[in-house]
């Protein structure tokens, strides 16, 4: 560490940082940063792939975290240093933007720098470096996209092996068949047909989880879960065929913006005035069983009368429904959503096989189900314990993810470190045709593709320089679907062992960890300035005038920070 004294080429020192400021510089702020993102790497190692290793963790108030996601595990240990936070980001990307492959992101740019280290010990330059992992990056995803099989959309068996492949790496891997299953029909029914092309809005999948029971217990249900109760007793618990209003506004009297005084001077007229507003609430309920609506699902607040009305007229409530569960709700359910309840006919209202209130657990839940084509499902999760529930919950993010990627770029490669070998191999004899020191950055690019299958046999318990040189020799004889069982133990054809991933995630890992790996290796020098506590005591220029004592105090309440004289009090 340099001292905050710089010092320019006279023999004048300077002094450029604030008091706490630290420079780093050169050599050893890249070795630094390296190491910590080499670190960050090793921290998810031990969780890729099916022999993967869980990890938990235990945040400040003692909540526990069961998970082997790599973007989980990296969001929840809160990194302090710069470059390590930047392995952090692609996870989190990875994770946003395909779903699944953020442990292999962050294991391939964690081997991506390490290998560059070797490059810069040899004296060559950070800027060739990067030019060379750059190209090679292009290469590999060219290589990638060359060994991609194409698929059809909406081929439920080809998205079951998918959504099964992301699974087989997780707690929830036993029951991945059902799982699999589930999410399948969930994408593929709210998928939106444009041409040729598929989108997916994952948002319009709800996903509710709850503990108890078993992961056998999952269901999909055609419609929508609202973890609500019915707000009246007296409203009937189940209606079939039914006809839904959606109201986002309030079933209540509004009270007056400014301030009205009513003065009122006999008894008869306090019961008039009450007697109006009744009827008002009376009116208002009206219109909404007038339209033929017998379940309401509103957005706001239900008054007590009115309440009373609806559960007389056997109309089934629900209030203070979220924003985004009414937005669902109108998917689900063909039904428009009214804020005027003038406004409320027959046609607006959406139709439903079955609205219930069932008890799951303790907790009263409303089930809209049985909606004739609805582009908005729930997915109700259940495990034995809540941290089960929640690795379900993220195992069923990632399997919902890849096979929306599928549906929406219908290309598939292998799995078990295949495609990494199959570029990397490629690569190699790719970089011979590059000039210059590129070459080598190159050639350690394509060592770094193989962390993947060499981390994936080490968590396995094989031999990884037995397996990576076996795999190296499969592939160059052109066996491009080769890659590690690692359930067996064994090299084995990755295609017929239903190993398959979107070509998607394979693209995003390479761009992310290659952009990470390029934007850490061009930092030559670190300034971090620390908020200073202030300046010592004695000098100058310190506090405002009068801020005495204790730091910011009104003058006068200096020692004890303003306490009254302790002998005043008798002590």
């Amino acid at each position: 560490m340099s001292n905050v004294q710089a010092t320019s080429k006279g023999n004048m020192p300077v002094v450029l940082l604030k008091e706490g400021g630290s420079e780093t510089k050169g050599r050893e702020a890249q070795k630094n940063n390296i190491a910590a993102a080499k670190i960050i790497a090793e921290i998810v190692h031990s969780s890729l792939g099916p022999r993967g290793m869980d990890k938990m963790l235990v945040d400040s108030l003692g909540d526990v975290t069961i998970t082997n996601d790599g973007a989980t595990i990296l969001k929840e240990i809160d990194v302090q240093h710069p470059a390590a936070k930047m392995l952090v980001e692609i996870s989190k990307t990875t994770d946003n933007e395909v779903g699944d492959g953020t442990t292999s992101a962050v294991i391939l740019a964690g081997a991506l720098l390490e290998n560059a280290e070797s490059l810069i010990t040899q004296d060559v330059h950070p800027t060739i470096i990067v030019d060379g992992y750059r190209k090679a990056a292009k290469k590999a995803k060219q290589c990638l996209q060359d060994i991609a099989d194409t698929v059809t959309g909406n081929d439920k068996n080809i998205l079951a092996k998918i959504a099964k492949t992301s699974m087989q790496t997780k707690l929830v891997r036993k029951d991945s068949d059902l799982l699999a299953d589930l999410i399948v029909k969930s994408v593929t029914s709210v998928a939106e047909k444009t041409g040729e092309k598929f989108d997916v809005d994952i948002d319009d999948i709800k996903v509710e989880k709850k503990a108890g029971g078993s992961i056998k217990d999952s269901t999909l249900i055609q419609g929508i879960v609202l973890d609500k109760e019915i707000v009246h007793g007296g409203m009937p618990k189940r209606i079939q065929n039914a006809k839904i209003a959606l109201i986002n506004t309030a079933l209540e009297i509004n009270k007056t913006e400014t301030d009205a005084k009513i003065n009122i001077s006999n008894p008869q007229q306090l019961k008039s005035f009450l007697d109006e507003e009744n009827r008002m609430l009376k009116t208002m309920v009206d219109k909404v069983i007038g339209s033929g609506a017998n379940v309401v699902l509103c957005q706001k607040g239900i008054d007590d009368m009115a309440q009373h009305y609806l559960a007389k007229a056997n109309v089934q409530a629900i209030r203070r429904i979220k924003e985004s569960d009414l937005t669902k709700l109108a998917k689900a359910t063909g039904a428009r959503i009214v804020t005027n309840l003038d406004d409320l006919f027959e046609k607006d209202l959406g139709t439903a096989e079955l609205v219930e209130e069932r008890k799951i657990e303790e907790d009263r839940w409303v089930f809209i189900e049985g909606c004739k084509h609805p582009k908005a499902v729930t997915l109700l999760l259940r495990g034995g314990s809540q941290r089960v529930v929640d690795e379900v919950d993220r195992s069923v993010h990632d399997a919902i993810m890849v096979v929306k990627d599928v549906m929406e770029s219908p290309f598939i490669v292998a799995g078990g470190g295949a495609p990494e070998t199959y570029a990397a191999t490629k690569i190699r004899s790719w970089s011979k045709s590059l000039e210059g020191r590129e070459q080598l950055a190159a050639e350690k690019f394509a060592d770094s593709l193989e962390a993947i299958p060499l981390t994936l046999s080490e968590n396995a318990g094989m031999d990884p320089i037995d397996t990576l040189t076996a795999l190296r020799s499969k592939q160059l004889k052109g066996e491009k679907w080769t890659g590690i069982d690692v359930m067996k133990s064994k090299i084995g054809n990755m295609k017929s062992s239903d190993i398959i991933e979107p070509l998607s995630v394979k693209h995003q890992i390479v761009s992310a960890a290659a952009e990470a790996a390029c934007m850490i290796l061009r930092i030559d020098d670190v300034v971090a300035t620390t908020k200073s506590a202030g300046p010592p005591p004695g000098a100058e220029g310190g506090m405002p005038p009068g801020m005495g004592g204790m730091g910011g105090m009104p003058p006068g309440m200096g020692g004890m920070g303003g306490m009254p004289d302790m002998g005043a009090m008798g002590m």
